[in-house]
């Protein structure tokens, strides 16, 4: 049995397996690591990788190859994209650069944020190692610092220092691997943050001034940044059970409540007393899933960090 005969998933959330869609001639267009996606007002999905040959690959839905842009991001770790004035751009967080470069879509930059001097948290740049950035609808900008000194840095669309908070710890307001955040706006009169805290197994949730509002626990899960598509939460969960537990990888899906109703490739969720059993993975068809992107089908992309140098793979939705 081949991974496209596969089904995956519980529920209402149940998946075919295309890990077809999308591959292209290594020679040509070659990856490292795909560290994240995300799809823009016209349907294309943007592909961030760590080689610098192509650090940027924009497909149609269909998996053909649009475009290939990008040789000056060799950390290139998150992306984010917003829309400002009628037009979308790109957010791309680059660890070894240290910074957050702004992009339009086919890849001038806009703006750079250095390291956040302005926290009088950090004495130079190297200790600021940016992993995800996510944009308010008023525009301000909230980095991760999540390979750094674990620090929420919030600026305003024109790159203005705001505020910070969090930082390494295990307070509640406190992160252990800060690695993704995402605007919630599932309820449009309540914006929060959900900010990813991953080798904690949970996910914390904040006001949009960092005030901390409660967390939601996914024993077994070592996940990476939230992504909303209408009232769900989907999540790559890179490696599960423990943190050296390698090729280990599975995506899990919310509800509005927060509760994980699916779990592709891993185990179903069980919940007693209400809360979540530990997860684990239970079908092998992803080592290392990084980012996942959403359509307006409800399929998903499943994008790999450390998985042999593969392309995105697509889960086609089966309809009930």
């Amino acid at each position: 049995m081949t991974t496209t005969d596969i089904i995956i998933g519980h529920h209402q959330h149940q998946y075919i397996v295309d890990e077809n869609w999308g591959q292209l001639d290594t020679n040509v267009y070659p990856v490292t690591d795909c560290h994240e996606m995300v799809i823009d007002a016209a349907n294309r999905l943007y592909v961030l990788t760590n080689n610098t040959r192509n650090n940027i690959l924009v497909y149609d839905l269909n998996g053909s190859l649009l475009n290939a842009w990008g040789t000056s991001y060799p950390g290139a770790h998150g992306l984010s994209i917003s829309e400002e004035d009628g037009n979308e751009y790109l957010l791309i967080t680059d660890h070894d650069r240290h910074q957050v470069i702004k992009t339009t879509l086919t890849g001038t930059e806009m703006m750079v944020l250095n390291y956040p001097k302005e926290t009088g948290c950090y004495t130079s740049a190297d200790e600021y190692l940016p992993t995800e950035t996510a944009v308010a609808p008023n525009g301000d900008i909230y980095v991760t610092d999540g390979y750094g000194l674990q620090y929420v840095i919030q600026y305003d669309k024109k790159g203005n220092y705001i505020r910070h908070w969090g930082g390494r710890g295990d307070a509640e307001g406190q992160f252990n691997c800060v690695h993704g955040i995402a605007v919630d706006t599932r309820d449009e009169n309540s914006l929060q943050l959900i900010i990813t805290s991953r080798n904690q197994n949970s996910l914390k949730h904040f006001t949009m001034d960092g005030q901390y509002l409660g967390t939601t626990h996914l024993p077994g899960s070592f996940v990476c940044r939230p992504v909303i598509k209408r009232n769900n939460l989907y999540i790559a969960v890179f490696r599960s059970g423990h943190n050296r537990n390698l090729n280990s990888g599975y995506i899990t899906i919310l509800n509005k409540y927060n509760q994980v109703v699916s779990t592709p490739g891993g185990t179903a969720p069980i919940y007693q007393n209400g809360f979540l059993l530990q997860q684990q993975q239970a079908d092998p068809v992803f080592k290392h899933p990084h980012d996942v992107a959403v359509d307006d089908d409800g399929n998903i992309y499943v994008c790999q960090w450390k998985s042999g140098q593969t392309y995105p793979m697509k889960l086609k939705k089966i309809i009930h």
